[in-house]
């Protein structure tokens, strides 16, 4: 039985046994997502990771934060909360498999202005669902309510992801040569990116915009479409890396192709890429068209419906498709790599909306 309580504190807008409501119902979904790796005390003030079992030379550490951005502008229309864990999961751990790395442990920050323990649970849910998905644990995290710096119905929210790769395994781009091939992973849908665009197309304010249908969307509704989460990619990218198929990996989050793909690129070399080759998802078109956005620019802002590439030899093709086949991912050969100054080139794309 805590006897922590303020009554002071709770006037000015902090209630601190609500917190405590929040520990107790979050307690059951952190659990989930050990498998013995991992320690949760929830009174502790550090989640704990025994580091054993890597049997690795030289292991480094591969660390990534990243949030979800204003697409939480949509889950507070909505009043739902459930799926935003996964994206904030997801951004982290995708990138950390671009270095080679395996995810190993995931934290999260939540922010709001008034705690809503049945709100949070909703949260950390997604998030826990998360890291299920990418067989990592939930090892702590962080709730802070702060009135009169946040609307009482909003949060954000942040994540902490660590991974560890054995130092000779880290991906390194200098291994990419001319008429290399590059694997396109589709996406789920827009991800975690672009939507202060989105909201601006679509004049996101309220509930009923949200509603609307489209046909593009083939029975869905706009919201639903854009809430769905993030794919993280853990499991299937990681058997790639440990058969050594991969040269590099690109994450495609903000700044879509043309600032994410030359990421895993050396110096000297592009990629080509044939617009008719891109598995652009519905929700790309429906947004082009409504929002009259050009082409480079759609392919400068979202993953258009691809949410990671791999650079492989072309005799490796065939199994890395196999792979991501067996593991029920879409992918299929996107382009390949070229000697250019052009870092992207997307053939057929142009500027024309």
């Amino acid at each position: 039985m805590r006897d922590s309580q303020s009554e002071r504190y709770k006037d000015a807008g902090v209630d601190i046994e609500a917190g405590y409501e929040v520990v107790e119902r979050i307690h059951k979904h952190i659990r989930q997502t050990m498998k013995g790796q991992g320690n949760f005390d929830h009174m502790g003030f550090g989640g704990l990771l025994p580091l054993g079992g890597f049997d690795m030379e030289n292991p480094v550490l591969v660390s990534a934060t990243d949030g979800v951005g204003t697409k939480l502008k949509l889950a507070f229309l909505l009043d739902k909360h459930d799926t935003v864990g996964i994206d904030c999961v997801a951004m982290c751990v995708n990138d950390v498999l671009c270095v080679g790395g395996r995810p190993i442990n995931f934290l999260d920050y939540i922010a709001c202005g008034k705690n809503e323990p049945a709100k949070i649970e909703k949260i950390v849910a997604g998030i826990a669902d998360g890291c299920i998905q990418a067989d990592i644990p939930l090892v702590g995290g962080e709730t802070a309510e702060m009135p009169g710096f946040y609307p009482v119905d909003e949060y954000d929210l942040a994540g902490f992801c660590n991974g560890i790769v054995d130092q000779e395994e880290i991906l390194d781009k200098s291994s990419v040569q001319e008429n290399d091939v590059v694997i396109a992973i589709a996406s789920s849908g827009v991800h975690s990116n672009g939507f202060s665009l989105i909201r601006k197309v679509f004049q996101i304010d309220n509930a009923q915009a949200l509603q609307e249908t489209y046909d593009e969307l083939l029975g869905q509704s706009l919201g639903e479409v854009l809430l769905t989460p993030t794919k993280i990619y853990v499991k299937p990218v990681t058997e790639l890396l440990e058969k050594k198929l991969v040269k590099s990996l690109a994450h495609i989050t903000g700044g879509g192709f043309y600032e994410n793909i030359p990421r895993s690129l050396p110096n000297g070399l592009g990629v080509a890429i044939n617009y008719n080759d891109v598995g652009i998802l519905p929700i790309f078109s429906l947004i082009q068209r409504i929002g009259k956005i050009n082409n480079h620019d759609m392919f400068n802002t979202f993953n258009m419906g691809v949410g990671m590439t791999c650079v492989v030899d072309p005799h490796n093709v065939q199994e890395t498709l196999e792979i991501l086949g067996e593991h029920g991912e879409r992918a299929y050969v996107l382009g390949k790599v070229v000697r250019s100054n052009t870092l992207v080139e997307i053939d057929g794309a142009g500027y024309d909306s």
